[in-house]
């Protein structure tokens, strides 16, 4: 029988764990269309993904998009499968499509997690401790918050803090960008020791590369500590029940995705190539993914 390193080296798929179920599919399960906002945690989950389902026999396509018109695409049927619903940051939208039903939640694949406001541990220590104290040193932040990309939730959520005059925010300015261009600025800023105030989240190496804190007070917009779930248009589960299988046993550790983009990030390992290494080095997690999952084919490679 064929090791899972033989499998992601190119091999078939082989654990004894590992098919013990085949449900039918319809022919459209055959390629999987993942949406991807471009951030770097989801390109490692998108990435474990695709790595196993194209060794299983799927096709997959990945579709980079603002976080709400991959809703709109789960709930138009134009996407299948979004492992990136931060929790609470996309509250309005989950409200909008998931608890009504518009869209399915498949699992919380990630627990644990920080997404706000964040500030080098050198201007926490100077008093900056809270989303109040930011609005006190206007003038040290040059009244100026960097996020990311436009239209992300967590974007929306600091617009809406500037516009209704929150913690003092009146007249600030929101500095949209992708992650790496805030990241850039933030670590440009460090190196001068000047006040920077940034989108943060847990996991991401940003954590390892910058001595940071998070700021408390802005759980009205960002809530406390959440996860991350996959999430399905609606009724994709019964349509293509292989698929959904793995994707349902597809949950991921803050130190596996740490580790992984660490690779990419400061390393300058391709993403896919991260992904497979970490793989490789932790069969028995990816025999786990793996349980209950057939190839597309239905076929038990190996025995």
């Amino acid at each position: 029988m064929k090791t899972i390193n033989a499998l992601l080296a190119g091999g078939l798929l082989c654990s004894a764990a590992a098919f013990n179920v085949q449900a039918a599919e319809d022919a459209s399960c055959a390629t999987v269309r993942l949406g991807d906002p471009g951030w770097s945690d989801i390109a490692v989950t998108n990435g474990v993904a695709r790595q196993l389902l194209e060794k299983l026999g799927y096709k997959t396509e990945t579709q980079t998009l603002a976080v709400p018109i991959i809703f709109a695409g789960l709930q138009k049927g134009q996407i299948d499968v979004f492992l990136g619903n931060w929790m609470p940051a996309q509250q309005s939208n989950y409200d909008k499509f998931v608890a009504t039903g518009s869209i399915d939640k498949l699992v919380q694949n990630l627990s644990g997690t920080e997404f706000t406001l964040a500030v080098p541990t050198y201007a926490y220590d100077a008093g900056v401790k809270t989303f109040d104290d930011l609005g006190k040193n206007a003038d040290k932040f040059d009244k100026k918050v960097y996020g990311i990309a436009a239209g992300s939730p967590g974007n929306e959520s600091i617009r809406t803090m500037i516009d209704g005059n929150e913690f003092g925010l009146g007249g600030w300015k929101l500095i949209e960008s992708s992650e790496q261009a805030m990241l850039v600025q933030v670590g440009r800023a460090v190196k001068k020791n000047q006040f920077v105030v940034f989108l943060g989240w847990t996991p991401h190496p940003m954590n390892v590369q910058y001595d940071m804190k998070y700021l408390k007070g802005g759980e009205k917009y960002f809530g406390e500590s959440g996860g991350v779930n996959t999430l399905a248009r609606k009724g994709y589960a019964a349509q293509c029940p292989n698929v959904a299988k793995l994707l349902t046993n597809l949950t991921f550790t803050q130190e596996m995705e740490n580790s992984v983009m660490n690779e990419v990030l400061t390393k300058g390992a391709k993403n896919e190539d991260a992904v497979k290494a970490w793989m490789q080095a932790n069969p028995a997690v990816v025999e786990g993914w793996l349980k209950g999952v057939a190839t597309k084919d239905g076929s038990v490679a190996g025995l």
